[in-house]
C-alpha cells in the first residue's frame, strides 16, 4: 500500500509544494513533505505527531537517542519533546518523501474512552515502527480524497478519526491514549504547554502553569519534566531560540530583531545561549542556513 500512498503525496507535491518542499493540505494538520537532498539539522519542539516516511531516510534524536526511519517506518511522537533532525537519504532522483499528520488530541481521546485503556506503554515519547497496512491504507483514501476539493469538508473527518483509530490499535496505541486520557499527566501537560507555546515571549508563571494543569506547583515541575523531559523554563527557552532561528532565516531579521521578539532582554545573553543550542552565534549560523538553501547571505 506504500507505493500507491508513494505516488499520491508525490504528485500532490509536484502541484502544490513551496520552495522549502513543504505542502500543507486542506486537512487540517495534515502535511506532505519533500527533500531533493540531505538537509542539515533541524532543532525542534515537535508536537506528537505521526511522520509516515514514503522514501529516502531521515534520523531523529532525542537526548542521547538517534532513531533511524527509512521508506515504510512511521516516525511517532507522543509527547512535546525537543527533537533534532535531519534528513540523510535524498537525491533528486530519488527525493525524501514523507507525510505528516499531527495527532488530534481530542480524537485521541474520545477513541481512548471508547477502546479502553489498553495494555501499559513504556516512557519513550519517540519511537519507529513499520507502517500499519490500516494506517497506510487510511493515509491513501485521505490523500485521494484530495483530488476531489469539493468532498474534502464533507468527508475528510471521518477519513482522519479513522487514521487515529489504527494508530491506536497498533503496536504503540497506548502509548499514544496517554495522551489523551481523560486527566492523566500526559494530557494535564499538553494544556500547559499550550499555554506556554501561546504566549513564550513573555514571563513564565509556572504557578499560573501549574494551575492550568490542575496541580501543586511541585507535582507540576515533576509531571512536566517527566512528559517533556525539559524544566519549563528550559520549554520556553528552546521554543524562543527556535522561533528567533526561524525568525532570521525566513524573515531575514536581524540577531537582536529576534531577540527581543522572542522575548529576550540581552543581546548577549541571547548570542549566549543560542550558540550553545545551535553551536554558532547568530549571524554565522544563519548564513550558513542560507547557504545550504542557495540564498545570499
Amino acid at each position: 500500500m506504500l507505493n500507491p500512498l508513494l505516488t499520491a503525496v508525490s504528485r500532490y507535491l509536484d502541484q502544490h509544494a513551496g520552495q522549502a518542499g513543504i505542502a500543507q493540505t486542506p486537512v487540517p494538520g495534515l502535511t506532505t513533505i519533500r527533500s531533493l537532498a540531505p538537509s542539515g539539522l533541524q532543532h525542534a519542539i515537535s508536537r506528537p505527531l505521526v511522520c509516515l516516511v514514503l522514501q529516502g531516510t531521515k534520523e531523529v534524536t532525542i537526548g542521547t537517542e538517534t532513531l533511524e526511519f527509512n521508506a515504510g517506518d512511521s516516525l511517532l511522537i507522543t509527547a512535546d519533546v525537543p527533537t533534532v533532525s535531519q534528513i540523510t537519504r535524498a537525491s533528486r532522483t530519488a527525493p525524501y518523501l514523507s507525510l505528516v499528520l499531527d495527532l488530534d488530541l481530542a480524537i485521541v481521546s474520545e477513541l481512548a474512552l471508547q477502546m479502553g485503556e489498553g495494555s501499559g506503554a513504556d516512557g519513550l515519547p519517540v519511537r519507529s515502527a513499520p507502517t500499519d497496512a490500516e494506517v497506510a491504507d487510511a493515509a491513501l483514501r485521505l490523500m485521494r480524497l484530495l483530488d476531489r476539493p469539493e468532498a474534502v469538508p464533507v468527508l475528510h473527518t471521518q477519513l482522519v478519526r479513522e487514521l487515529h483509530y489504527w494508530l491506536l490499535a497498533g503496536r504503540h496505541g497506548a502509548a499514544i491514549r496517554r495522551l489523551g486520557w481523560p486527566d492523566g499527566h500526559a494530557e494535564r501537560v499538553t494544556r500547559a504547554v499550550a499555554a506556554i507555546r501561546e504566549g513564550y515571549a513573555g514571563p513564565l508563571r509556572v504557578d499560573e502553569l501549574a494551575s492550568i494543569a490542575g496541580m501543586s506547583s511541585s507535582s507540576f515541575r515533576h509531571y512536566f519534566r517527566e512528559v517533556t523531559s525539559l524544566s519549563p523554563l528550559q520549554f520556553q527557552k528552546q521554543l524562543r531560540l527556535i522561533e528567533a532561528r526561524r525568525m532570521m532565516m525566513s524573515e531575514g531579521a536581524t540577531a537582536s530583531t529576534a531577540a527581543f521578539a522572542v522575548g529576550y532582554e540581552s543581546v548577549s545573553q541571547f548570542t549566549r545561549e543560542y550558540g550553545r543550542m545551535f553551536g554558532q552565534p547568530p549571524a554565522r549560523d544563519s548564513r550558513a542556513l542560507k547557504a545550504r538553501a542557495g540564498e545570499p547571505a
